[in-house]
């Protein structure tokens, strides 16, 4: 085993989506660790808080009129002219990777278990060492066309703190209401729809006292984390599938272990999109996005020693904790492979929870049956009094429930 440092960086990352043909970031070997940096598409939501004074930071959101570091920031085109800017959008989330794995195969299952998540620092002379995180209500946000106050819509902006002393949890430092923002190319931006504008905070009004002595509990996690699909070489970010990616499911932090069908050679890990703390549902748009550093070691399960383990059959992302197992539905399994060429695009027109609950249930039937030989009629049987479904996300496009059952129920078998 070995363990290896993957910092943020220009070369080490990639914007708004997973791919299966951009330059590896690090080769690795099954069983080997690594320390991997990773940093919020929200921090220019308060620029002197989450980017100021730290290098690496400055450097992937560096941004002017002669110059942008990271150019393509998601799946859509690159050669102008934009109607927001290279890549266009269609993705956002500032991923740390690949990760190749070495003699990882199509039909091969990657075991990722995450052994430690820790924030990462403000540089900024004013805030240094002090942690920030930023959360969104979007609009493309559950909430969104339902507002009852003026004005409507408004996207608003939260700005919290995390303190790591003693129980950590977070707090509300201040909010704004999103105003339009031109980039340094003179797109303007009415709404957030493209990753990395830094707000100029001249031009909105900060509300502060808000939530006041309210204490979110930390829950630090990884939204966005997977391997490349094989349908296509550039894939939003945005949409999770079979392959894992925007599951966003606060269980996923410290102690947990992912399991991914492997869909390319060399399965192409990447992880970004870090939580301070989330919801079920992640409601408005987004969780408190912060930047995080973890430690994950890397397993492969080879196809031809599946079968009889708890990976036989698995053909969709699972999770593993010391008290459950996990399994992820989601509107379409597979919606790239459902809904053709535009199903980057064309997926937010099908969110729908009936169809994530009915994949969730269908998944974790399957487990059920397979991993504990149970009958049909057992595993519905037991699903109903003991297995606890519940929305992951309703803001990623391809909605989510995941279904949980707890490992004690088979204590005794």
């Amino acid at each position: 085993m070995k363990h290896y440092t993957l910092p943020v960086s220009p070369k080490t990352m990639h914007w708004g989506y997973f791919s299966k043909v951009v330059q590896p970031a690090l080769t690795i070997k099954s069983g080997d660790r690594v320390t991997i940096e990773t940093l919020t598409h929200h921090a220019n939501d308060d620029y002197a808080r989450m980017i100021e004074g730290d290098e690496a930071a400055e450097a992937i959101f560096h941004w002017t009129k002669d110059e942008k570091t990271m150019r393509r920031r998601g799946a859509g085109a690159t050669e102008g002219p934009f109607v927001y800017g290279a890549g266009e959008g269609v993705g956002v989330h500032l991923l740390t990777g690949p990760v190749v794995i070495e003699d990882a195969e199509p039909g091969d299952v990657l075991e990722i278990r995450i052994l430690d998540v820790r924030p990462r620092p403000s540089c900024s002379a004013c805030y240094e060492g002090r942690c920030f995180g930023s959360n969104v209500a979007a609009s493309w946000g559950f909430h969104y066309h339902d507002l009852i106050e003026e004005p409507k819509p408004r996207e608003v902006v939260t700005i919290f703190e995390l303190d790591t002393a003693g129980e950590p949890h977070a707090k509300a430092v201040y909010n704004y209401v999103w105003t339009p923002q031109t980039d340094p190319d003179g797109i303007v931006h009415s709404t957030i729809n493209y990753p990395g504008v830094r707000v100029d905070h001249a031009l909105v009004k900060h509300r502060h006292n808000v939530l006041a002595n309210v204490r979110v509990p930390a829950r630090l996690h990884f939204g966005t984390m997977g391997l490349a699909p094989s349908e296509d070489d550039f894939v939003s970010s945005i949409p999770p599938s079979y392959s894992g990616g925007n599951i966003d499911d606060w269980r996923i932090g410290k102690g947990a272990r992912m399991y991914y069908p492997v869909a390319v050679k060399g399965a192409f890990f990447s992880v970004g999109d870090p939580h301070a703390a989330q919801g079920d549902s992640e409601l408005g748009g987004t969780a408190i996005e912060t930047s995080l550093t973890g430690d994950f070691e890397f397993i492969l399960h080879k196809q031809s020693r599946l079968e009889g383990t708890i990976l036989q059959g698995l053909d969709h992302p699972m999770l593993e904790t010391n008290e459950h197992w996990s399994v992820y539905g989601f509107t379409y399994p597979n919606y790239l492979a459902a809904l053709g060429a535009d199903a980057q695009t064309s997926i937010v027109q099908h969110s729908s929870v009936d169809r994530a609950m009915r994949d969730a249930f269908r998944k974790l039937r399957r487990f059920l049956m397979t991993v504990h030989n149970l009958t049909e009629d057992e595993a519905i049987s037991l699903m109903s009094v003991a297995a606890d479904f519940g929305v992951t996300q309703v803001v990623d496009a391809n909605w989510g429930v995941h279904g949980s059952i707890r490992k004690s129920i088979f204590e005794s078998r």
